[in-house]
């Protein structure tokens, strides 16, 4: 079977991940939706798209479309989400899913209602890489799994009017950066009890970093950095009471591993990803919508919803406040 894909939102994030249906066989990206005619016009010429519609709700009602991409800012992910589900398309929502914890159980209890496939687009979940860290932790190859250290950071000097600044648009460091170190060290150690952060923010009011502190009942630890500001390795560290698993820059797309045990040589696992590493996830979503599926097992909505708990923790502790998008289109 063949599944038909369809992009909502052909911005920055969506021209990385669309070459990568090359590497998917059982998938077909025909249609691709903007509000701007020009700009969905030039992306479908760029990228072989056969169909391009005019706003968003055209392409909710292609009979043609199994499955939407929404690639367009993080506050608009709520309204489209909602509509493609009532529509009956399954849906890969970039990350982050949405800008809060209410808007998220809403796509989250929709989709369910609905019994239509959701996931967000987590693509460093799926990376061969990555899934072979997950089974070296199961199997006990570290021992205990006591504690989490990750940080991801760029020296962006876009200017004040970027996206990135943006409260309407969903800028900032923690729904492009943070997204990534906390689900990565809830994938590991599920949801956190606590949640302590500090941090800066621009005067448009989105933050430009924070340090971000993780802790369970049991003492299990996460300690997280991310920041717009400054340039960092991107590295991350798993460690057990037998060892530790360092994953080199950049963690968040690895295509290797170091697994440490203790009184034992470091080991290097290297496990290319296909494609840019998008591929990767893309296949998840067209297996499971192929197979009648409504979640995936790798990124089920509940991790995504526990994400989006801590991160809306940081926001609060930090004293940010963003700008969710309506629930409609």
């Amino acid at each position: 079977m063949t599944v038909k894909w369809g992009v909502i939102g052909p911005g920055r994030i969506a021209d990385s991940v669309v070459p990568d249906f090359a590497h998917v066989p059982d998938a077909e990206l025909v249609a691709v939706a903007s509000r701007s005619a020009e700009r969905g016009a030039a992306f479908a010429a760029k990228h072989g798209i056969g169909r391009v519609h005019t706003g968003y709700r055209a392409i909710l009602e292609d009979p043609e479309v199994d499955v939407l991409y929404v690639a367009t800012p993080h506050p608009q992910h709520r309204g489209i989400a909602l509509a493609a589900l009532a529509a009956g398309k399954a849906i890969m929502v970039e990350k982050s899913f949405t800008v809060s914890s209410v808007a998220t159980r809403e796509v989250a209890t929709a989709a369910r209602r609905h019994g239509v496939f959701a996931m967000e687009a987590m693509w460093t979940r799926f990376f061969p890489a990555v899934v072979r860290l997950r089974e070296l932790v199961a199997e006990g190859a570290i021992g205990e799994l006591r504690s989490v250290q990750a940080d991801l950071g760029v020296r962006n000097r876009t200017a004040p009017d970027d996206r990135f600044y943006s409260a309407e648009l969903g800028g900032g460091a923690l729904f492009d950066l943070g997204v990534y170190v906390i689900s990565f060290a809830q994938m590991l150690l599920g949801a956190p009890s606590t949640v302590a952060a500090a941090g800066a923010l621009a005067p448009s009011g989105v933050d430009l970093e924070e340090s971000i502190v993780l802790g369970w009942p049991d003492g299990r630890s996460a300690a997280l950095q991310v920041s717009l500001q400054c340039a960092m390795p991107g590295s991350a560290r798993v460690i057990g009471t037998e060892g530790w698993i360092e994953v080199p820059p950049r963690f968040h797309h690895p295509d290797r591993i170091v697994l440490h045990r203790h009184g034992a040589d470091p080991e290097e696992i290297v496990l290319p990803a296909t494609g840019r590493g998008y591929a990767h996830e893309l296949a998840e979503v067209t297996h499971r919508v192929a197979a009648g599926e409504v979640e995936s097992p790798v990124m089920p909505l509940a991790d995504t919803v526990a994400v989006q708990d801590v991160m809306a923790a940081v926001a609060d502790r930090i004293g940010m406040i963003p700008e969710e998008g309506p629930a409609t289109l």
